[in-house]
């Protein structure tokens, strides 16, 4: 609206300026009016737009049980899709894939760090038939339930595998730290969390079972949570030397440069652990903060109010210890404004550094002794605590840009790597139907419970990267324009519901599953379920055992958002919906701009399925709503860099460089639907707001 009101002050001048000039005034040659795009204020439009989602999220939180609080997570979920502020677009998995690693031996769960870590992965030499798959599937669900062991290793060397102790894999965006408490990018933490253990762990059944704690006590008010640690487990460096013992300082340390490190990380705490909150935004003491060694072995956590889900929590690198006595050797001080200080001297910290895997000592079961932007190694730590659960020797990742898909295919068929997908695009589905591979091998991946999904900047503040590249070709009028029709909410819902996503996702898995991991909520619909039945406010009863998915469905279908949220559907697309929704749109915002409103679109050139997907973007939805209304402007970004610069690793909203952005993602931290949900509170608490161009 301010925008909208200084060219409407500028047009009431111009005709002051006629109106004199046609009273006799002398003319003067009139210039063209000079119109310039400036960026709104990240608290108004947030309002505007998700206002009301905030406001029952806080009621959520305040409901006096789990289950009445899932279903108002799930009425709150539902008013986030109706913003249309965000496309739900896939998952992970659904892909056709080839591939040596054993069915789940790595620890199967739906949130934290833990499917990352890779200790006990059991791999072949060859590669894994369906068939042998298929038996492996059965033992680890007859395992699960109790009936059997599940011994993969075991049953592979019976068909006659040999069995592998270094396993390779590839990474396209390079950690950027060593120091995961000052993180919270995957791409940093996914081998870091090979390195460093925390209080407990999941394993390969879904059970939570004891890592660096050997046991815990929790109060009968919920709220003192007293963790008793191992006496074996230690801190070595890079080379294999025994550092210093892990102790429960090490735990308190870990934690209070989590808070002063401010990477992304310590608003899941706010709330949760006792004065975390007060130290972060008051300026409270530590000495408040309920992190506390009773002794060297004894580490006692003081929670705010009861959380149920507080132990499902502890497998996230939030949760990580330092070692207290290494950090601080490294320059490492505690204390908000001194970190800050101290950081700031790059000659004295060097705590974490990626240039320098020395400077980081780990507990886990892995040292990192190798890292540049071509290769990273992590190799076993012979003293490891835990050498029963160690499959592997060695874990090396080798840099892949995703440009030559044929040559990666060529290498997991060699043995190179230990597997891939199979997409249509990139020409692998064809060549494994051509070499036989395909109906020996190859089967549909599980789906998992992370989320990507498009984001549209709602308040964008760059159009260009600092070094000129990946510029936006629009005019300021323009920029104008869209962010105008970006704040209109009918416009946005043209959008989505014009954006085929089964179409966008057949480009990379084929025809014949490209609904196979379409995801159409935030949350996994199948996160959690009702243990009693809970009736709403409008009367409604939801039985127990209610999946979540199904109580967001209920609350959607009440709006009249349009859609079906249940995975593995193209639960969006609509064309008439899309075109009702643009002539509503046209109508509310009448001459405030002009059509075809540009909306950029980044992709990353020297990538085949990722130019494919933006080229398929822009098609269905210029298709649906037309070109003369609304035009995809595809942005090049020619490398993988300024790529994820672009969007992924955008450090803010302010400094995201597009309008629509599908490169982002959410796994969950904990077993709590808030665990996505709050990613898109206000005022910079939520994480997520910054791919739609916010806080």
């Amino acid at each position: 609206m301010q925008t909208f009101k200084k060219v409407f002050c500028v047009a009431l001048a111009l005709v002051m300026v006629l109106s004199l000039a046609a009273c006799g005034e002398k003319k003067e040659e009139q210039k063209p009016v000079e119109v310039k795009y400036e960026r709104g204020d990240d608290e108004t439009v947030y309002e505007a737009t998700l206002g009301s989602y905030e406001e029952l999220m806080n009621a959520a939180k305040a409901a006096a049980d789990d289950d009445e609080r899932f279903v108002l997570y799930a009425q709150a979920e539902a008013a986030l899709l109706d913003s249309a502020v965000f496309l739900p677009t896939t998952t992970q998995g659904g892909a056709y894939t080839i591939s040596r690693i054993a069915y789940r031996t790595i620890p199967y769960v739906n949130w934290g760090n833990d499917d990352d870590r890779w200790k006990s992965m059991v791999v072949s030499a060859d590669l894994i038939s369906k068939e042998e798959r298929a038996d492996l599937k059965a033992m680890w669900e007859a395992a699960v339930k109790g009936e059997a062991d599940y011994d993969a290793e075991g049953y592979l060397r019976s068909k006659g595998h040999d069995i592998l102790k270094d396993y390779v894999y590839s990474f396209s965006t390079a950690p950027v730290t060593l120091d995961s408490l000052n993180t919270s990018s995957q791409s940093d933490t996914e081998i870091l969390v090979n390195c460093v253990d925390n209080l407990v762990e999941y394993n390969n059944l879904g059970q939570m079972i004891p890592a660096l704690a050997e046991s815990w006590e929790v109060s009968e008010d919920g709220l003192t949570y007293t963790f008793h640690l191992r006496n074996d487990a230690h801190w070595y460096t890079s080379e294999g030397t025994e550092y210093a013992q892990v102790t429960a300082e090490d735990f308190c340390a870990g934690f209070q440069h989590m808070l002063d490190a401010e990477a992304g990380l310590e608003w899941l705490v706010d709330g949760v652990v006792a004065g975390a909150g007060d130290y972060l935004y008051n300026g409270g003491s530590w000495d408040n903060v309920g992190y506390k060694a009773i002794d060297a072995q004894t580490l006692q956590i003081t929670l705010e109010q009861p959380t149920s889900y507080f132990m499902t929590m502890l497998t996230y690198s939030c949760f990580n210890p330092i070692c207290k006595s290494f950090y601080e050797s490294r320059g490492g001080v505690f204390g908000r404004e001194a970190y800050a200080e101290a950081q700031a001297d790059t000659e004295k910290y060097t705590y974490g550094k990626i240039t320098d895997v020395s400077s980081q000592v780990y507990n886990g079961a892995f040292l990192l002794t190798n890292f540049n932007d071509k290769e990273i190694k992590v190799v076993k730590n012979t003293g490891y605590y835990a050498p029963e659960s160690q499959q592997l020797d060695s874990i090396t990742w080798v840099y892949d840009s995703g440009e030559n898909p044929t040559q990666y295919y060529n290498d997991v068929v060699a043995g190179t790597y230990a597997g891939c997908s199979l997409s249509a695009s990139s020409g692998t589905l064809d060549m494994a139907k051509a070499d036989g591979n395909f109906d020996k091998y190859a089967y549909i991946s599980d789906t998992t419970s992370t989320s990507y999904f498009g984001g549209l900047n709602l308040n964008r503040g760059t159009f260009a990267l600092e070094s000129g590249t990946v510029a936006s070709p629009k005019t300021e009028q323009q920029k104008i324009d869209t962010n105008t029709a970006l704040n209109n909410k009918n416009f946005r819902k043209a959008v989505l519901f014009a954006f085929d996503k089964a179409a966008y996702n057949a480009v990379s898995r084929g025809e014949d599953l490209a609904t196979t991991n379409l995801r159409n909520m935030y949350t996994h619909p199948e996160f959690v379920q009702l243990s009693k039945d809970v009736t709403d406010a409008d009367g409604h009863t939801f039985p127990a055992g209610t999946m979540y998915g199904e109580m967001v469905q209920h609350y959607c279908d009440q709006l009249g958002v349009g859609i079906t949220v249940a995975d593995g559907v193209n639960g969006w697309y609509n064309p008439e919906l899309a075109k009702a929704a643009l002539e509503a749109a046209k109508a509310e915002l009448g001459d405030s701009v002009t059509f075809p409103i540009g909306i950029d679109v980044v992709y990353y050139s020297a990538a085949p399925v990722n130019t494919a997907q933006a080229q398929a973007v822009k098609q269905v939805i210029e298709a649906t709503l037309g070109a003369e209304n609304v035009t995809i402007n595809l942005v090049e970004a020619t490398t993988s860099e300024d790529y994820y610069a672009s969007g992924y690793r955008a450090s803010n909203g302010e400094a995201g460089n597009f309008d629509l952005f599908y490169g982002s993602g959410w796994g969950p931290d904990f077993g709590d639907p808030c665990t996505y949900l709050d990613t898109f509170l206000g005022n910079g608490a939520g994480y997520m707001t910054k791919v739609i161009g916010l806080f």
